[in-house]
Formats: C-alpha cells, structure tokens, sequence
C-alpha cells in the first residue's frame, strides 16, 4: 500500500504533505471531517477524481441532465476545492462542506459570482431545497454509520426533483482509513420509500488498481420520487 501512495503523490505533487499523514495508520485518524480539513490545510486537494478526464466524464453527464430536466437550483453535499465545479453549468448553485478551509478556496475561486455561494454543513438554513440534490465521490468517505445516515437524509430531504449520486455502490473493506464502501442503495430502499432508482450509468473509466489516478470505482446514480 506505501507503494501505491508513493506512486499516487509522484503523480499528484499537491497531495504530497498527506504522505506523512497517512503513513501513520489509522491511530492518526480521527473522524471523516477532521481528515478532510486537515487534508485541505496540508496543502491537499480534492482528489484525481475532480480533475482531467474524470472531472470532464461527470461533467459532461450534469450539463446535459440539467440542461434536459431544465434544473434551475443546485445543491451539493461536499462541495471540495472547486475543481469539479468549474467545468459545471448550473443557473443557481449552493455548495455545502463540513472543511471551512475548503470553503474559503471555492469562495476566492467563485469570487463575484452571485450565482453561487458556499457554506458550512452546520449553517444550512433549514429546510433548504433546490430541484437537484447532489454527491459526487463523497459517500464511500463518510466512515462512521452515523455520519452516513444523517447525511443521506440530508441529501434527500434536500431535493424537490432529482438526487444524483456519483459513488462506488458496494460493500467492500478498502486499506485507507478515510475510505469505506457502501452499497448506498440498500439504505435508499430502506430509508427513502418516496424515491427510485430512475437511471444509472457506468463509469466510462473503471477503476482499475494499475492506474488509480484516472479511473474510479464510482457511477452515477440517479433518483426521481416516486
């Protein structure tokens, strides 16, 4: 697995100052959001799934969709540094993150742009909505079961007309910490009795462990109520 790392930093330099923080094994791991905010203010990203052809494939798919469905209102649950969001098309769009430090770098991004705004997870309004609720490679981070629930509630509660996921769907131990897969649409079926799988589609580039940079274990799902 150091291995793997060491490769993954030559090819990412910014994601370099994790390196340390990840050799030190799961002691040093805390919660998801601690990761993630620390990740950010050690000099880390979003990730290679928010650049290159990963961020051009998901991209591609949310234009045309919300182009198709005329979705006026954006909202998304782990927003990141804003990466994946440049290449996006979205008339109104609310970006939500538990790393103020994330948010601050999408904020000096996105300056003067009134159609977008950035806030904390914990200073939400309630009873936000918007016609598209989304999650692009958040869940399979969401580690802790609590965690996991109250955020899939929040992310459906949100929604008036679509839930779009972009997410491994499978139960499967992963060797870094800050990674826990889950097959999410188990907990849908369970928990979410008004919604339905209304499409998916695959991953133009599969994972595949030879080149973790540019592919993904990630597809995307899409939920319609019933």
């Amino acid at each position: 697995m150091l291995t793997l790392i060491k490769t993954f930093v030559k090819r990412v330099p910014a994601i370099g100052p994790l390196l340390v923080y990840l050799r030190k094994g799961p002691d040093n791991f805390k919660s998801s959001s601690e990761y993630w905010d620390r990740r950010y203010r050690t000099g880390g990203n979003s990730g290679p799934g928010s650049k290159d052809r990963l961020a051009e494939f998901k991209a591609t798919f949310l234009n045309k969709f919300v182009d198709q469905h005329q979705i006026v209102s954006v909202i998304e649950y782990g927003s990141g540094d804003g990466e994946q969001l440049k290449l996006a098309s979205y008339p109104e769009y609310m970006g939500v993150d538990v790393s103020e430090e994330a948010l601050k770098k999408c904020r000096a991004l996105f300056a003067g742009d009134i159609s977008k705004r950035f806030l904390r997870s914990d200073a939400v309004p309630p009873n936000s909505k918007a016609d598209l609720s989304m999650s692009l490679d958040v869940i399979y981070h969401l580690v802790e079961d609590s965690v996991f629930d109250t955020y899939m509630r929040r992310l459906f509660e949100s929604a008036e007309k679509f839930v779009i996921v972009y997410s491994s769907n499978m139960d499967q131990d992963w060797p870094q910490k800050h990674v826990r897969h889950r097959q999410f649409t188990s907990w849908v079926e369970q928990n979410m009795p008004g919604w339905y799988l209304h499409s998916t589609l695959k991953n133009r580039f599969p994972y595949d462990p030879a080149d973790p940079v540019h592919t993904s274990f990630a597809d995307f799902y899409v939920f319609a109520p019933r």
